[in-house]
């Protein structure tokens, strides 16, 4: 399959490393106040003085919705990756984050999102997903894994349909094989070896469930581009010999998606579904419980401004659960991989938050 045309973001050349502080200007909203009648004696003639104005208007109902919003601005920077958000934890609202993205498919659709683990309930609702699938004409894509039920095509195609997978052809992408993705000026991989079936679709759109994961700190866009597309060989490599963990795994895991954006250039675009917030996988037959309640939805043409945003919604939480989950990111470096990946011209960490 020949290249097409890269991804193109805009990103801030002088953009400061992010740090963990949680700052900038708090979004308010204040309603007009009014001064309470003043009484007005009966024997006494001198009108009662007027009312002053307010000195702030009433808010728009925008701005009133954003001030109730789960979803936090206070990373938000104007003129930054367009990122768009929604609470709106449906199917309606999944489907307004991305018609905002005004992204248009070009040939097959293939909507690459991980089924879950047999005995995972972690995973994402098919009901959530339905209307963009059938609205897309998609089918439903991933790889197999090297283990459990899984690590057949036909396994897996079983776990997917007890799972609720079943309104959408499920195709799992290496049941024939590989074909390998040229990555450019990473350090570690040269190739990223895809499942065969690749070569079939046009246009991809990446529904990530976005939590904790045991190796990659978070599981969001570029691990569910990554480890979700390599075959098993592929996955060894990703992994290393010793399923290392920390900078090399995550440079691994960042250029394997490189591969990936490079060939699909503007056929990509990209959503989180931030819910079911676990330390764990969707890939734990036995994974923990959310560690702190659903934040919402976001999509973004930037896989960097788009992770980076989900993972700053956690930070910014007032969900005392949330500590649970720093600590399994920060254990593993986990912002090291937006780092790397800002630094190989994946996108940028500075974002625009728009709620839709």
């Amino acid at each position: 399959m020949g290249k097409r045309d890269k991804l193109s973001t805009e990103w801030l050349s002088d953009m400061e490393r992010r740090t963990f502080v949680v700052g900038a200007a708090e979004f308010a909203t204040t309603l007009a106040g009014c001064e309470k009648e003043r009484e007005t004696s009966e024997s006494d003639d001198v009108p009662a003085a007027p009312t002053e104005e307010a000195d702030q208007s009433t808010p728009t109902e925008e701005e009133a919705a954003m001030s109730k919003s789960r979803i936090k601005l206070d990373r938000s920077t104007p003129g930054g990756s367009k990122v768009y958000a929604t609470d709106d934890l449906s199917a309606d609202g999944l489907l307004r984050v991305f018609h905002a993205l005004g992204w248009e498919p070009t040939g097959k659709v293939a909507i690459k999102l991980h089924m879950g683990e047999e005995g995972n309930t972690n995973y994402l609702d098919p009901e959530l997903l339905r209307p963009l699938v059938e609205e897309l004409d998609g089918t439903f894509v991933d790889t197999t894994v090297l283990y459990y039920a899984r690590s057949t095509a036909d396994g897996y195609r079983r776990v997917a349909a007890d799972h609720g997978f079943t309104y959408a052809p499920v195709d799992i992408l290496d049941e024939d094989g590989g074909m390998d993705l040229p990555i450019e000026g990473g350090r570690q991989l040269s190739t990223a070896e895809v499942g065969s079936h690749y070569a079939d679709y046009g246009s991809m759109v990446s529904v990530a469930h976005f939590k904790g994961h045991g190796m990659a700190c978070f599981g969001g866009t570029f691990k569910n581009l990554a480890i979700g597309l390599a075959t098993c060989p592929a996955k060894r490599q990703v992994h290393g010999a010793n399923f290392d963990r920390g900078q090399v795994f995550l440079e691994r895991v960042v250029e394997f998606a490189k591969g990936v954006f490079d060939d699909l250039g503007p056929s990509m675009a990209c959503v989180n579904v931030i819910n079911r917030l676990s330390v764990d996988c969707d890939c734990d037959a036995h994974a923990a419980s959310s560690a702190m309640g659903d934040i919402g939805i976001m999509a973004s043409l930037d896989p960097v401004a788009l992770d980076c945003a989900s993972l700053d919604q956690i930070y910014l939480s007032d969900d005392p659960g949330k500590d649970e989950l720093i600590e399994r990111i920060e254990s593993l470096d986990g912002y090291f991989a937006l780092d790397y990946a800002e630094e190989l011209g994946l996108g940028s960490q500075a974002y625009e938050l728009v709620l839709v």
